[in-house]
């Protein structure tokens, strides 16, 4: 007796609909991808000697001190410039700017600066401050344009006491 076996055709994958999905998946989500953009602060932090180098008399030598309830701004060689009171919201940025182009005017070639706060100060405070210290904003004539105040920031712990 002869065997009869029946012949399998191959399966065909069927792929269409999955390719319709990716067709309409990948512009979906590349759409609403967010790409972020990253800042970077370039920071300098002070040397182990900074305390003890000669201090011109000539050169300012700009130190923002971060306290609890108020931010010193001074000269480490003519002392304390102006003590600035906290508002509700945090640190007066606003009158810090201000301070810090009277003194810009004065002092026009110097770009440094120290910031010195206490450890657990919050990110978002040293960074209002940093861009307070950075730069600011002046009218010339009619327009608003950014200003260069001090750049060049270094970071450090601020002083015990007070």
């Amino acid at each position: 007796m002869a065997i009869r076996r029946l012949r399998k055709a191959p399966a065909a994958l069927e792929v269409t609909a999955f390719i319709n999905l990716i067709v309409v998946l990948v512009p979906f989500l590349l759409s609403t991808a967010v790409f972020t953009r990253l800042a970077v602060l370039e920071l300098n932090l002070p040397a182990q000697n900074a305390g003890v180098e000669k201090l011109q008399v000539d050169k300012l030598q700009l130190e923002l001190v971060l306290r609890a309830d108020a931010v010193d701004v001074g000269d480490r060689i003519g002392g304390l410039i102006a003590h600035l009171p906290h508002t509700a919201e945090g640190p007066d940025v606003r009158a810090l700017n201000a301070l810090l182009h009277q003194v810009k005017a004065k002092f026009p070639d110097e770009k440094a600066a120290t910031l010195l706060a206490r450890p657990d100060t919050p990110y978002r405070t040293l960074v209002a401050l940093m861009d307070a210290t950075r730069e600011g904003r002046t009218s010339r004539g009619t327009e608003v344009v950014k200003a260069e105040l001090f750049p060049v920031i270094s970071l450090g712990d601020a002083p015990q006491g007070k």
